[in-house]
């Protein structure tokens, strides 16, 4: 899909929940090689202009001003803050101006857009589209054996959502095949989820591989999101298409961008279709 000029991953089944989102590729910006060209991070060794601009060409993709985004600080833990209509603009400039050291974010504004980086990394969204509550999320493993996605669930229900309305999407991620771990990211994931989270682990003889995504889909189901309310994007990051830092080091970033559609307002706006997904 099209927008505003960008190649991005739509993801229009959250329209129906009252959500405007999508997935940027590593196409549409002004970064020079090992960034090219879409790089959203300000701290992998860009060119700071060039994110900037980037993060505009961003903004304008969502019908936002670069203004109204919000970023975080992700550190790989499992800070939740809860950000309003004054947090506009955080982070967008500068690091150190973005939500400190947190690694979700949840909001009840449609003023707002929220922003997560990553490559390789779960991107996780979340919405109880009956309370309105959004929230997105940061999980690399650590984050998910620190137990990100249900500490995500609990801000958004002190908010007003409830654990069986909540929908979530999980979006690009490391495959497997490409994560293969050692045994501290095995033994932190069962301690976080026991057997629930086996599912994700193949073992094979001395070596383990690890489906992020799947893990966290599975600590999401085992805290009472309803596990048919719970959708892992068939993208990977192996696709050409988006940064991998397992691919190539270093790398930029690329984005999962969500807001609260506002009253009034479509939840797609402006998107266009083009060839391909």
């Amino acid at each position: 899909m099209d927008r505003a000029g960008l190649e991005v991953l739509e993801l229009p089944e959250l329209g129906a929940l009252g959500v405007d989102a999508f997935v940027t590729t590593r196409h549409g910006g002004v970064s020079a090689p090992p960034y090219d060209t879409l790089n959203l991070g300000l701290h992998v060794g860009d060119e700071n202009a060039a994110v900037i601009e980037n993060r505009r060409r961003l903004a304008a993709a969502a019908h936002r001003s670069l203004d109204e985004l919000v970023f975080m600080d992700q550190v790989h833990g499992a800070r939740v803050a809860i950000a309003t209509a004054d947090d506009a603009g955080r982070g967008a400039y500068v690091v150190d101006h973005a939500l400190s050291a947190t690694d979700a974010v949840v909001t009840t504004s449609d003023q707002i857009a929220l922003v997560v980086l990553v490559a390789d990394c779960s991107p996780i969204l979340l919405v109880d589209p009956v309370a309105r509550v959004l929230g997105l999320a940061h999980a690399g493993w650590r984050g998910t054996a620190a137990g990100i996605g249900p500490a995500t669930v609990e801000i958004m229900e002190g908010l007003g959502a409830e654990r069986s309305r909540i929908h979530v999407l999980i979006g690009p991620t490391v495959d497997a095949e490409r994560y293969e771990v050692g045994d501290e990211v095995v033994d932190s994931l069962r301690r976080a989820g026991g057997s629930d989270v086996d599912p994700a682990i193949r073992s094979e003889g001395s070596r383990a591989h690890v489906d992020i995504a799947e893990a966290n889909a599975r600590l999401l189901a085992s805290c009472g999101v309803p596990s048919s309310s719970i959708t892992v994007t068939g993208t990977r990051t192996d696709d050409t298409r988006l940064f991998s830092d397992r691919t190539a080091r270093p790398c930029g970033r690329f984005g999962l961008i969500a807001q609260l559609a506002s009253p009034g307002r479509a939840a797609n706006p402006g998107a266009v279709a083009s060839e391909g997904p």
